[in-house]
């Protein structure tokens, strides 16, 4: 794990021995799951290092401001996937909640196959399989978030009605994104006002080890969502605001 050591170590964080040893399982099961379900398509070694866990941990460069996540800081990530950022995100900072949220059966198992085996510092992280746009509208997760992450998932008006349903107020929504972003961000900054968002900023990545700038786009929530928010499923994707 020495390029996401040095990685990481380039951003400002100094992993542990026993976060390293979580990573190297989370390689390893990731891997051998891969073989029957399609969770990634970059296998190796060294690119998994750095295409998706140092990519994922950028994502704490947002919180930059903030204090340090703590044992009440609750985090969701929507579209997780094969579980990033959530749990590279979970293993930098251990004491947080952690909810992983996918729509795909086959994902969610796997995830929760490796929350398992992640050890004690994974209890009570919890995998859900559902829509976004169904589980936003259930009071338990509904405005519920001190941090809603998203990486790779949709483009930037569909995401923000996907998100800030679960952002509470003074809560930060963080996509991931890469390439130029500003014409995305002029045709999400409706959906940004409409459902209680403000554009905070985009927080531009450069690190040797990443083949290209990632962004990172940071909306606070200042206002709550209206109730009628996110529409009925699959609406978000066809018909953006």
């Amino acid at each position: 794990m020495e390029r996401l050591i040095s990685g990481a170590r380039e951003l400002g964080f100094q992993l542990t021995p026993h976060q390293v040893e979580q990573f190297e399982t989370y390689y390893q099961e990731l891997i051998q799951w891969n073989e029957r379900v399609n969770l990634t398509s970059i296998v190796d070694y060294e690119e998994v290092q750095i295409k998706h866990f140092l990519d994922s941990l950028t994502v704490a460069l947002a919180l930059e401001d903030d204090p340090p996540p703590s044992a009440s800081f609750h985090v969701i990530d929507v579209g997780t996937g094969a579980g990033m950022p959530g749990i590279p995100f979970k293993i930098l900072y251990p004491d947080v909640r952690l909810v992983l949220l996918d729509s795909v059966g086959k994902k969610t198992s796997f995830l929760r196959h490796v929350v398992a085996k992640l050890g004690p510092d994974f209890i009570g992280v919890e995998v859900l399989t559902a829509r976004a746009e169904n589980l936003a509208r259930e009071n338990e997760h509904r405005e519920a978030y001190d941090l809603v992450l998203s990486r790779a998932v949709a483009e930037l008006p569909t995401l923000v009605e996907l998100t800030l349903p679960f952002c509470k107020i003074g809560g930060v929504f963080v996509a991931q994104k890469k390439g130029p972003i500003e014409e995305e961000i002029r045709e999400a900054q409706k959906a940004i006002d409409l459902l209680g968002g403000l554009l905070r900023g985009v927080k531009r990545i450069k690190l040797g080890d990443l083949p290209e700038e990632h962004l990172l786009v940071v909306i606070e929530k200042v206002t709550p969502t209206p109730s009628r928010y996110p529409r009925r499923a699959g609406i978000p994707v066809k018909r953006p605001l």
